[in-house]
């Protein structure tokens, strides 16, 4: 149907099947759906990265993000478009340069702790519950994908996104056919003394259990997924893969190639620690066929 069809019959009062899909999934969100396809494209603003990556992968550019070189470091893929303006840092977004932008939407993500009355006196707000507790982190991924699609009037672009995530997925597990075997664990280096070692109710949780892959680390996750350990308590996996998530801060990996430490772990010992490119553990589906791509080649 072309745009000007669509156009006539919404005003005649005969909303198209997506249309009304999408008005009712936005709904139940409490914030009324963009127009499907707009005369021009929605300007939307992102309040942090996880809500920056699902809008971008839903085919829309934002207009701004919050602290747009953090996801250029951490995030990477996709890429933010050329001129996104930078709001300013994920805990604190500058509200008079939002102001000015104008928005249609503004999408952030939960967790942050922001006062959202300030940011609804903007522009619609929409929200993104990630690790919340209701559902796994892969599996939010994906509802919440499609609350956004409908939101954005990009439901076929969200139902694509969750089956070529999931084709993706399945490719790669048999890749691994032969390293069912073969435990891993992996983690993010801040310091040259603790690392952040990810396991349950982690997104790279549930891809791996979607690979078929065993956990190394067994041990008590907290809300977020992850554990903070002493490097010493890397001994716990044995000769286990070691996945380190760049980036590492330069400084912490000169030390860390300097540790005694380090260099005694049974999997540093072994040769089977590796570092693979950057991936946001706390994104979306983007980031979860990110991961799932670079441990394949690691």
């Amino acid at each position: 149907m072309s745009e000007s069809r669509r156009r006539t019959e919404t005003a005649a009062g005969s909303l198209t099947r997506r249309e009304c899909v999408g008005a009712f999934a936005a709904a139940w969100c409490g914030v009324a759906p963009l127009p499907a396809r707009a005369a021009r494209p929605p300007r939307i603003a992102c309040l942090e990265w996880t809500s920056a990556e699902m809008v971008i992968s839903l085919g829309v550019g934002p207009v701004a993000v919050a602290d747009t070189k953090g996801y250029r470091d951490w995030v990477v893929d996709p890429d933010l478009p050329a001129g996104c303006l930078d709001l300013g840092s994920r805990g604190e977004p500058n509200l008079e340069l939002l102001t000015e932008l104008r928005p249609d939407l503004i999408v952030g993500a939960y967790g942050y702790g922001l006062d959202e009355a300030p940011f609804k006196r903007i522009a619609p707000l929409h929200t993104v519950p990630f690790y919340d507790g209701t559902e796994a982190p892969y599996r939010q991924a994906e509802t919440e994908t499609l609350k956004l699609g409908a939101q954005l009037g990009r439901e076929v672009e969200a139902q694509r996104l969750i089956h070529e995530t999931a084709a993706t997925i399945a490719d790669l597990r048999a890749q691994f056919s032969g390293r069912a075997d073969q435990p891993l664990a992996v983690v993010s280096m801040f310091d040259d003394r603790h690392v952040r070692v990810y396991g349950k109710g982690s997104l790279f949780q549930d891809v791996l259990d979607r690979l078929s892959l065993a956990n190394a680390w067994t041990a008590p996750t907290d809300s977020w997924g992850f554990s903070t350990v002493g490097i010493e308590q890397l001994v716990a996996i044995g000769e286990a893969r070691l996945i380190s998530l760049d980036p590492i801060p330069p400084h912490v990996k000169i030390r860390i190639d300097q540790s005694s430490l380090w260099a005694n772990l049974p999997c540093v010992k072994a040769g089977n620690a590796r570092t693979i490119p950057p991936i946001w553990p706390f994104g979306g589906l983007a980031a979860a066929a990110r991961f799932a791509t670079f441990l394949a080649r690691a």
